[in-house]
């Protein structure tokens, strides 16, 4: 089963795919990790965000999403994109959808660390991975 994990940030989304278990996973290779809308989108905006996100669920065979949980009040509460973008995704996905808090990501870091010998250094992209490794079994 393939598992993307989608770490909401401002207006852009950041995209990192896994196949296997917690144990013995791969990262699906992408020409794509990240899709963004403008900071004030029209419907043509948000439709093509649409059309390349499903794009590339339909590219990778992608059959669940992690998304983080978006801050609604307090420092580093979500902004606008994060809202729109959050939505766009609840009302477009083809496949199951679950949200993670991102206490839970620390404590499966602190737990199983060594076994993310292949998350990516970039930060968006290594919180990326993260959600998709907490659907992993």
């Amino acid at each position: 089963m393939i598992t993307t994990g989608v770490f909401l940030k401002g207006n852009e989304v950041r995209l990192v795919s896994l196949e296997g278990t917690r144990a013995a996973h791969r990262m699906v290779v992408s020409k794509v990790n990240k899709i963004a809308i403008p900071k004030a989108p029209t419907v043509e905006d948000i439709k093509a965000f649409r059309e390349a996100f499903g794009a590339y669920c339909t590219e990778h065979n992608v059959q669940q999403l992690v998304l983080n949980r978006r801050a609604t009040t307090g420092q580093g509460a979500g902004g606008a994109g994060t809202f729109i973008l959050e939505g766009v995704l609840l009302t477009i996905t083809p496949v199951p959808l679950i949200f993670v808090h991102p206490a839970t990501l620390k404590a499966t870091d602190k737990r199983n660390s060594e076994l993310k010998a292949d998350k990516p250094k970039t930060l968006d992209l290594g919180k990326a991975y993260d959600l998709a490794f907490e659907a992993l079994t």
